[in-house]
C-alpha cells in the first residue's frame, strides 16, 4: 500500500462505498474526516448518484456525525443542471430517471416531456423504475433528432450484500436500440464533475486529494484533473481489478485513517 506523506489544503470523498455503505459510515471515516476538519482543511464530497438530493445527503453525513452543509455535497444531477443551464437553455427533456434528478431540473426551469415530437435531450440516469415504455420514448425521440446525455456511467451502486444496476445499464439499452452512442456523461470522471468541486474550493488541482472506491471514475477523474488520487479498498474495487487495470492511483489505501500522514 502507498500511503500519503504530506498533508492536503482539501480532501474529496466519494460517497457509496467510500464513507459510508448504506446507512452506516465505514470504519476510520468519522474519525479521520473529523481530523482532517480540525487540522483547517476543507473535505468536501462528490456523489455520482442522483436518486437522492444533496441537502438529502448532507442530512445523512451529519445525521451519521458528520456535520455538513449542502452545499459540501455535489452530485451527478447538480452538474446535470449546470451542464443543460451553459450548453442548451430552454431544452425540453425526457428524463430516464427517478424523482429528485426530475424535481432538479424542473426547478431550474426545464419542462419535462413524454412525448416524442417535442423531446430535445433524452437524460439517461440512475432509474429503479425502468420499464420497457420509457425506452421505447427515447428510441422515438432519439431517432427523430433528440441528443442524448446521461448524469453518470457507474455500472452498478454498491449497497449492502452486493448492489444495483446503475446508469451505465440504462444507457446500454439506448445506445443498442437507437444504434447512437452517447453525447455526455457528466458524472465522474468527466471534466464537469471535476471543474465543479474545483470551482466549489477555489483551490489549485495540485492541492486537492481525490478519494474513491472506484479506479475508473473517483480516481481517473482526480487524475485527470491534475489532482493527487486515493484509491480505497472498502467498495467496489478489490485488489485484483487494481493489479489488473491501467489506472494507476497516487495512493492506495485499506481504510481512510491511511489518508493521514504519520
Amino acid at each position: 500500500m502507498t500511503t500519503p506523506t504530506q498533508l492536503y489544503d482539501a480532501y474529496i470523498f466519494d460517497l457509496d462505498g467510500t464513507v459510508y455503505l448504506g446507512d452506516h459510515l465505514l470504519p476510520t471515516a468519522a474519525d479521520t474526516i473529523t481530523r482532517m476538519r480540525q487540522l483547517g482543511k476543507r473535505t468536501v464530497f462528490l456523489s455520482n448518484n442522483p436518486t437522492h438530493f444533496r441537502a438529502d445527503q448532507a442530512a445523512k453525513l451529519t445525521k451519521l456525525g458528520l456535520p455538513t452543509p449542502a452545499e459540501d455535497v455535489i452530485n451527478s444531477s447538480v452538474v446535470m443542471v449546470n451542464f443543460l443551464q451553459r450548453n442548451l437553455p430552454g431544452a425540453r427533456l425526457f428524463v430516464i430517471g427517478e424523482a429528485p434528478l426530475k424535481t432538479e431540473l424542473l426547478e431550474a426551469g426545464f419542462e419535462l416531456t413524454d412525448d416524442p415530437a417535442k423531446i430535445d435531450v433524452v437524460i439517461a440516469s440512475f432509474d429503479r423504475t425502468f420499464v420497457y415504455q420509457k425506452l421505447q420514448i427515447a428510441f422515438d425521440a432519439i431517432r427523430a433528432g433528440a441528443r442524448f446525455f446521461a448524469t453518470n456511467g457507474d455500472r452498478y451502486c454498491p449497497v449492502p450484500g452486493g448492489g444495483q444496476p446503475d446508469a451505465a445499464a440504462i444507457i446500454a439499452a439506448v445506445e443498442a436500440c437507437t444504434n447512437t452512442k452517447i453525447e455526455a456523461i457528466v458524472g465522474k470522471p468527466s471534466r464537469h464533475m471535476a471543474e465543479a468541486v474545483l470551482n466549489l474550493l477555489g483551490l489549485p488541482a495540485q492541492r486537492c486529494l481525490m478519494t474513491g472506491d472506484r479506479l475508473e471514475t473517483d480516481v481517473l477523474m482526480g487524475l485527470n484533473a491534475g489532482m493527487s488520487a486515493a484509491l480505497t479498498l472498502t467498495g467496489a474495487t478489490t485488489g485484483q481489478m487494481l493489479a489488473e487495470s491501467t489506472v494507476e492511483p497516487t495512493y492506495v489505501v485499506r481504510q481512510l485513517a491511511e489518508l493521514l500522514p504519520k
